[in-house]
């Protein structure tokens, strides 16, 4: 029975609530009476329940997909304003004794070449993110206990944030490593995690396990309550995040979002992130094996609706995206994206002699990072390298409280300034940096706080000098 303040798995994911919800969104698909109701009491910003927005994603009225974007489109600016925070991904490893099917770092997979980074060649590969002006990572492993236990991942941490190279710094480390223990979890709230990120693949229990059937994955329970565990080990902000196209996307959609519904029930805190990857080619794995692939207007259409559903919520989009999706998605909903991302260890350092086929997925986007930002600043966006809230200590429900009350933009828009100032100033191209400059001159004369747009300024000519972040 559904209760989204348990702590079991298949109550706070209800697989007949889900089922009734898709037959309740179908029953009101064309009930516009019902579905402007639904976008009037989104326009508050205070969101939908999973129900509600199930609505919206059945529906396929012109009308109401319209009245989604555009609105979309508002509450992206209201919380994020032209804000985009910039990441990559550092691969640590790709040893793994999980079988999960649409995954090529299976171990059963002969082909890839096996792999797991020492101290030193993390260092080499930190310096090599550093050089392009990276200063937010997210870290990825396989799951292996013997290869790539906890203890490693704790002493990677520690070696990433000890580095300062040049001008470089890596301020937050964000981690996508499989299940674990409350106690692993409290070692990496010590370690200084940023966001503890794990993806539930699909919310479906039967095909979760047909997907994972064999290692420590297969347990379904244990993957899916492993946000409740983060929680309980301190770890405040959390990542949520489902594959689309292993599943049926409406039954992962409404999972997605009934599984946010139940941290904020039961832990205080929705999710800091939502993650929307689809599946991809990667070595043995072929995406088109897989028959609930979705499309790009599809895709917009979950993203607009994600956004509108938990609009306090950051959502991310990867490299596994072309330019053309990650521009669309981008202004309806999307407020993270990677760039010069390399999904294979060792990818950034030594790149030349990477076999490609040994990436966890195919990049669509395979542009530089300045490349990434240059873009971004010719669309409008501010390209952002802050970590303040992390620096600050505003994560869980202090930072939740900021952005619900639209308060967080007093501190993000000056912190996307000066961070962006200090990227044109030590790695931006010629070109970017004379884009960044104009952008931030610009920014500077729309921050509505005299003070502290004076602050920003004076910081603005300290980076000119030479020193570096500086934060609200």
């Amino acid at each position: 029975m559904y209760n989204n303040k348990s702590m079991v798995a298949t109550e706070f994911i209800d697989d007949e609530e889900i089922k009734n919800t898709l037959k309740y969104a179908k029953e009101n698909a064309n009930n516009i009476e019902l579905i402007d109701a639904i976008l009037d009491k989104a326009k508050e910003a205070n969101g939908l329940t999973y129900k509600e927005a199930a609505i919206l994603l059945e529906s396929d009225l012109e009308y109401i997909k319209e009245r989604v974007f555009s609105l979309a489109e508002t509450l992206k600016k209201r919380f994020y304003g032209n804000r985009i925070v910039m990441f990559a991904p550092l691969y640590l490893s790709n040893y793994c004794v999980n079988g999960c099917v649409y995954c090529p770092y299976h171990h059963k997979n002969k082909r890839i070449a096996r792999k797991k980074l020492t101290q030193e060649e993390i260092k080499l590969e930190v310096m090599a993110l550093q050089d392009m002006g990276h200063k937010r990572l997210a870290l990825e492993t396989g799951e292996d206990p013997e290869n790539c236990p906890i203890e490693y991942v704790l002493e990677s941490i520690k070696t990433i944030y000890s580095i300062k190279h040049k001008n470089g710094d890596i301020r937050r480390v964000n981690v996508n490593i499989a299940a674990t223990t409350v106690e692993n979890y409290r070692k990496l709230k010590e370690a200084g995690i940023g966001t503890y990120i794990l993806f539930q693949e699909t919310y479906h229990k039967e095909t979760y396990e047909q997907l994972h059937p064999t290692g420590p994955k297969h347990n379904y329970a244990y993957h899916t309550e492993a946000m409740d565990r983060a929680m309980a080990g301190g770890i405040d902000d959390v990542g949520l995040g489902v594959l689309f196209g292993l599943n049926l996307y409406k039954y992962d959609f409404v999972g997605l979002l009934m599984h946010a519904e139940h941290l904020e029930a039961a832990n205080g805190v929705g999710p800091h992130t939502l993650s929307v990857p689809r599946i991809c080619d990667a070595d043995d794995i072929n995406a088109n094996e897989y028959s609930n692939a979705i499309s790009d207007e599809l895709f917009q259409k979950i993203v607009a609706i994600l956004r509108i559903a938990v609009p306090y919520t950051g959502i991310i989009v990867s490299t596994r995206e072309s330019e053309k999706t990650r521009e669309k998605v981008i202004k309806y909903g999307v407020s993270q994206v990677s760039g010069g991302s390399r999904t294979t260890v060792g990818g950034y350092a030594e790149e030349e002699k990477i076999d490609e086929n040994s990436a966890q997925f195919e990049v669509s986007d395979h542009r530089t990072l300045d490349e990434v930002v240059n873009w971004l600043l010719k669309l409008g966006y501010i390209p952002s390298f802050c970590t303040a809230c992390y620096s600050e200590g505003r994560t869980g429900d202090r930072f939740m409280r900021l952005v619900k009350s639209g308060q967080i933009a007093n501190v993000c828009q000056a912190n996307s300034i000066m961070t962006l100032k200090e990227y044109s100033e030590d790695y931006a191209s010629e070109d970017t940096a004379i884009l960044a400059n104009d952008k931030i001159k610009s920014e500077i004369e729309l921050i509505p706080n005299i003070k502290v747009k004076e602050i920003v300024i004076e910081n603005l000519h300290s980076l000119d000098e030479g020193k570096r972040n500086f934060r609200f």
